[in-house]
């Protein structure tokens, strides 16, 4: 199961949040100088992105691939804040991109992802979620917010 969740890893978070604005950052024409304060803003983000692909396989026992999704629902760690951590750490590393390369092709390429988040957590996760874990998912829906963390953690009853 460990290389799963490294393949997961590798495939999905390295490529999006690593690769591509990489490479974006290289081609593109219009970008200025950035400034390397993003490194700090990727640096909280990979911890994020990490301290949730560790839930996700050891309190989930799955990974964050859809194609093995976690078998448990997981509402421990950052998950006890915001229901999708992970996709907000994959937002601060791109946010720290677009500050490193001040390049709006990345920043585009960032509302993108955003708006591919959302639709997919809309649209396929969450309706997964509420087949698969039921009653566990309603009340955890109804106590974690989804993008915005809150203050006070959820710990279910």
């Amino acid at each position: 199961m460990f290389l799963r969740a490294l393949l997961a890893f590798l495939m999905v978070p390295v490529v999006v949040a690593g690769i591509v604005p990489f490479i974006l950052a290289i081609y593109d024409p219009f970008k200025t100088n950035g400034s390397l304060a993003g490194l700090l803003i990727i640096s909280i983000g990979l911890f994020i992105l990490l301290w949730c692909v560790r839930d996700f396989y050891v309190s989930g026992k799955g990974t964050l691939a859809p194609w093995d999704p976690p078998k448990q629902l997981v509402t421990v760690g950052l998950y006890r804040y915001v229901r999708n951590p992970m996709y907000v750490g994959v937002l601060f590393i791109l946010s720290g991109w677009i500050i490193i390369t001040a390049s709006p092709i990345v920043l585009s390429f960032s509302v993108f992802m955003f708006t591919a988040f959302y639709f997919r957590v809309k649209m396929h996760e969450e309706p997964w979620a509420e087949r698969t874990f039921a009653q566990e998912w309603l009340e955890y829906k109804q106590h974690v917010p989804r993008w915005l963390p809150q203050l006070k953690g959820y710990y279910p009853s």
